[in-house]
C-alpha cells in the first residue's frame, strides 16, 4: 500500500476498497477485477447507473490506496432465455414466439441490430458512456461461444451433484425434481432448456438429457455455446473463471450471493468480495420494480436535475433504504453544490468528500451555484416561472454579476427549476390563511423590513426572522417558518427564508405578505 491504514479516508467506497487490497495481499495478485451484472432483457435502468457508478468509486479508492490497475468489467448475461416480453418494447406478439430463446437469438423488436439482446447490450454501453465510466463490455454468449468458458464447464461438470446438493434446498418440490445448474440448448429449437440431466460425462464435457414434448434423448456438448448455467451457478462460474475480485448486489440478492458463493468454493476458487446495499423504495415506500414501472428513472430524474445530483444521490448512505421519487432530487442536488464548493474550497479531506468521486477524482476549478436549487424553486414558484428569463431578472438583482455566460451551472439550474417547477410545484401549491398568531407574526416582519436596508444580506434578513419568530408565542420556530412557507409560498417547507428575502427583493416580500394577509 501506498498510502498507511491510519492515514486512510473514511468514506465508504475507501473502507471497502480496503478489502480489495486486503483480498489481493492474500491471493498474491498485482491487479484486481470489479464486475457488475446486466440482464438485457430490458433497457437500462436507474439501478444500473447506481451499480456501475458505485463500483466505479470504489476502484477509483483502490487505485488511490494502491496504484494498482483494476478493470471494471461490465458483464452482460445475453444468453440468458427470454422469459416474458418486455411491455415497453415493439412488436410484442413477434416476441412472443421466441420465449425461452437465448436473447442473442430473438430478432430485434427495433430493427436495428442483429438480435434483441445486441439492441439491449448496444443501449446498456451507450447509457454507461454517456455519463463517462470507464468500463469493459463482456457478453456472455461471447464468452461461452469463444470457449473462454470451457475450463469452468467443466469443473462445474465435475462438481454437478454437489452444486446440484446446494441449491436443490432451496428449491420447490417440482423444481426440485429436474434441477440442474447446466440448460442444454435445443439442437433443433436452440431454446434453453431447463430438464433434468439423466448423465453428465465429464471427460466428454456432454450432458444427456430428455426432450420432455418428443421423449427424444440428447447428448450435448456443454463447451463452446451449446450449454449454458442456471444463473446462480451462472454467476459463480464466472467468479471462478474470471477471478472477479468485487461485486456488489441489492438486499433481495442476499441468498443468492451466499449460494453462488457456495458454489464458488466447491468449484476450488474463492468468492469476491461483496457489498450489499439497500433497494430504493417508490413514493409509498414499496420496492422499485422494472416491471411496475414504479419509481424514477435517470432519463426523469435528468429532466430535472443535473447528473451530478443523481450521483450525490447514489452516493449517500448505500446501506439504508432510500425513496427514489421525484422529491428527493431538490434536496440531492443542493446537497451536490455544498459539497462542490467544499472540494473547490479545500474544507475538509477531498476523499471523504462525495463530489471528489463524483467528479473522478479530480478538483473543479469552476464554482457551482451562487444560489441553492432549493431557493431556485421558491423563487419560480412564488414568480409563477414560465421561463428562466424571469428568474434572471431578480437573480440580476441578487447577483448582479452572474449571467448564463459566467455561471453556466446556474443557468442549468434555472432550466431545472422552471422545469421542475411547473411539472410539481405549481400543480400542488396550496395556501391557507394564516392564524390570529401568525397574522400578528407578519405584520410584525412587514413592518420590520420596511424599516430595514435595501441591501440588507440574506444572514441579517434570518437574523431579523428569527428575533420575530421569538417575540411572538411560536411553540417553536419551526411553525413560525411553517408559516411563512404555507402563507406565503403555497408548499410545506423550502430554503433558508432570509436568503429568499435577499434573493426575491425586499419589496416583492412585503407584496407577498400582504397578499397572505389578503387570504384571511
Amino acid at each position: 500500500m501506498t498510502q498507511s491504514e491510519a492515514d486512510t479516508p473514511t468514506s465508504w467506497p475507501f473502507r471497502e476498497a480496503e478489502r480489495v487490497v486486503h483480498r489481493l495481499h492474500k491471493s498474491g495478485k498485482s491487479t484486481a477485477l470489479f464486475e457488475t451484472g446486466y440482464g438485457p432483457s430490458g433497457l437500462p435502468h436507474i439501478g444500473t447507473f447506481m451499480e456501475v457508478a458505485r463500483t466505479s468509486w470504489i476502484r477509483l479508492a483502490f487505485t488511490r490506496l494502491t496504484g494498482l490497475p483494476s478493470k471494471l468489467l461490465a458483464f452482460s448475461d445475453d444468453m440468458d432465455a427470454l422469459r416474458k416480453v418486455p411491455g415497453n418494447v415493439p412488436q410484442q406478439d413477434m416476441l412472443r414466439e421466441f420465449i425461452g430463446q437465448p436473447l442473442t437469438r430473438v430478432p430485434d423488436p427495433f430493427g436495428t441490430h442483429p438480435s434483441f439482446g445486441a439492441h439491449n447490450n448496444a443501449r446498456l454501453q451507450a447509457f454507461l458512456d454517456s455519463f463517462g465510466f470507464e468500463y469493459e463490455f463482456a457478453s456472455s454468449t461471447e464468452y461461452y461461444t469463444s470457449g473462454r468458458f470451457n475450463d469452468a464447464l467443466r469443473a462445474v461438470a465435475a462438481k454437478h451433484d454437489v452444486i446440484r446438493d446446494i441449491i436443490r434446498p432451496t428449491l420447490g418440490p417440482e423444481r426440485r425434481a429436474t434441477y440442474s445448474p447446466i440448460l442444454p440448448l435445443h439442437p433443433r429449437t436452440g431454446q434453453v432448456m431447463q430438464v433434468a440431466i439423466d448423465e453428465v460425462d465429464v471427460d466428454a464435457a456432454t450432458v444427456t438429457w430428455r426432450d420432455p414434448e418428443t421423449g427424444i434423448l440428447h447428448e450435448t456438448s456443454i463447451l463452446d455455446g451449446g450449454a449454458k448455467l442456471q444463473w446462480k451457478a451462472d454467476w459463480a462460474m464466472r467468479w471462478f473463471a474470471l477471478g472477479v475480485d468485487y461485486e456488489m448486489s441489492g438486499k433481495d440478492l442476499i441468498d443468492s450471493v451466499r449460494l453462488s458463493s457456495a458454489i464458488v468454493r466447491a468449484l476450488g476458487g474463492e468468492p469476491p468480495e461483496s457489498f450489499t446495499y439497500e433497494l430504493f423504495l417508490d413514493e409509498h415506500g414499496q420496492k422499485i420494480s422494472k416491471s411496475k414501472g414504479n419509481g424514477l428513472s435517470v432519463e426523469q430524474w435528468l429532466t430535472y436535475a443535473p447528473a451530478e445530483s443523481l450521483g450525490q444521490f447514489m452516493f449517500a448512505s448505500p446501506q439504508r433504504a432510500k425513496r427514489l421519487y421525484f422529491d428527493v432530487i431538490p434536496r440531492a442536488t443542493d446537497e451536490y453544490l455544498t459539497h462542490q464548493d467544499n472540494l473547490r474550497e479545500g474544507k475538509g479531506r477531498a476523499e471523504d468528500n462525495p463530489a471528489w468521486f463524483i467528479h473522478g477524482g479530480d478538483i473543479p476549478t469552476a464554482s457551482s451555484s451562487p444560489i441553492p436549487f432549493a431557493m431556485l424553486l421558491n423563487l419560480a414558484s412564488v414568480v409563477n416561472a414560465e421561463t428562466p428569463d424571469l428568474l434572471w431578472g431578480f437573480i440580476r438583482a441578487y447577483r448582479p454579476e452572474a449571467t448564463p455566460d459566467t455561471a453556466p451551472f446556474l443557468a442549468r439550474l434555472v432550466d431545472f427549476a422552471v422545469r421542475y417547477y411547473q411539472d410539481f410545484i405549481k400543480p400542488a401549491k396550496q395556501y391557507r390563511p394564516p392564524t390570529e398568531l401568525e397574522r400578528a407574526a407578519l405584520l410584525d416582519l412587514a413592518d420590520a423590513l420596511k424599516t430595514i436596508p435595501d441591501d440588507a444580506d440574506a444572514e441579517a434578513l434570518q437574523n431579523l426572522l428569527y428575533d420575530i419568530g421569538k417575540r411572538h408565542p411560536f411553540a417553536s420556530l419551526r411553525e413560525w417558518f411553517g408559516c411563512l412557507y404555507q402563507v406565503l409560498l403555497g408548499q410545506t417547507e423550502g430554503p433558508r427564508f432570509g436568503g429568499f428575502i435577499a434573493l426575491y427583493g425586499i419589496a416583492p416580500t412585503i407584496g407577498l405578505i400582504e397578499q397572505g394577509l389578503a387570504l384571511s
